[in-house]
């Protein structure tokens, strides 16, 4: 296999779990590191052996020798970035979620097509072992059909502010931060069906709640505990064309006695729960069974989940195949994030 070189467009914290594992592989060069900030794209350059350094993404998209882009900032920086990055004829691994609009999703897809190029969307919890393991006996048909799934991605006091809580910068709270993460695993493994209608809610009642002590919670590095115009939580319930429904809420602010994370699909012949950990429910001759595989974790494994995402991602760059998470399942995500705000702003049921 040819050797891939790579360029990273922002090094904040995110950028590292791409890093580690481009480094990892020994089919990749990190070829170049592109962030405003020079001295932090310097130190990253020397810290990964990386030739080239810019503080201007489209001078490093000027480089021939580059294969591929990771783009790794601003959620509204992510449309523009990816069809430059196209346009200069480079495939994309671009973070979740694909971008902040349904029209900005559409025209990423209209230029992929017209370049050719590989478009994969992060959303990396497709890539953990026990996604893998599980979607493997999804296939096998070991759970029946799908008909109901139920996603939380709930914080009592974690909004990360900075950017995270701005919403010109973000396109919203934990919806389209933590929550695409949740529906994207449930939707992936019901089999991506076709949502037709959501009813939804977006509260902002709490704010950032940086009045709170002795609660850690993670923090932007351009953290300001002033500036906050995010929602605080969101509900919805999104129908399928094929009946099932999944529902949602995830917040990252609430008063709840703790941080909770439920990943739980609901088949005719068996269920799944992800998260907190995972478990398998099925029966057998007339008894129900809980199953609990034998896996290196319960639990997500980010760093695994990370590195066979890039490593899925550099495959597909050489053999020009679609991704796992490809652009296409990125824009229908595109829809379901705008049409859950959407609902929540209108007060009511939207059909999509």
């Amino acid at each position: 296999m040819s050797s891939i070189n790579i360029g990273i467009i922002g090094t904040g914290s995110i950028s590292q779990f791409h890093l580690d594992a481009y480094e990892a592989n020994q089919n990749v060069k990190i070829t170049a590191i592109c962030d405003q900030n020079k001295k932090r794209a310097n130190d990253i350059a020397q810290k990964y052996g990386a030739e080239y350094v810019f503080e201007n993404y489209e001078d490093m998209l000027q480089l021939k020798e580059l294969d591929a882009i990771s783009i790794c900032t601003w959620n509204n920086s992510h449309a523009k970035l990816s069809i430059a990055s196209l346009k200069a004829g480079k495939h994309v691994l671009v973070e979740k979620p694909l971008c902040i609009t349904v029209e900005e999703a559409e025209e990423i897809q209209h230029i992929a097509k017209e370049t050719d190029r590989v478009v994969q969307v992060g959303v990396v919890r497709r890539f953990d072992p026990n996604t893998q393991m599980v979607k493997s006996f999804v296939d096998g048909e070991m759970f029946g059909d799908f008909y109901y799934a139920k996603a939380s991605s709930l914080r009592r006091a974690g909004n990360p502010g900075g950017w995270f809580a701005d919403k010109e910068k973000s396109g919203g709270g934990p919806l389209i931060d933590i929550g695409v993460h949740v529906i994207d695993l449930c939707w992936y493994l019901m089999g991506k069906p076709k949502p037709v209608s959501i009813s939804a809610n977006t509260y902002y009642e709490l704010g950032n709640r940086s009045n709170v002590k002795h609660v850690p919670f993670y923090k932007a590095a351009d953290y300001d505990p002033t500036k906050n115009n995010v929602e605080d939580m969101a509900n919805s319930i999104i129908r399928f064309e094929n009946g099932a429904s999944l529902m949602l809420d995830v917040s990252f602010t609430l008063h709840a006695t703790k941080d909770e994370t439920a990943v739980k699909l609901y088949g005719t012949k068996g269920g799944i729960e992800l998260a907190p950990e995972l478990k398998i429910i099925t029966e057998q001759h007339d008894t129900m069974l809980n199953i609990l595989p034998q896996t290196v974790s319960p639990k997500l494994d980010v760093k695994k989940a990370f590195t066979n995402e890039i490593n899925h991602f550099i495959e597909c760059c050489q053999s020009g195949e679609e991704p796992i998470s490809s652009l296409d399942d990125g824009v229908q995500m595109m829809r379901i994030l705008n049409g859950i705000y959407e609902s929540a702003n209108r007060r009511q049921e939207i059909t999509l």
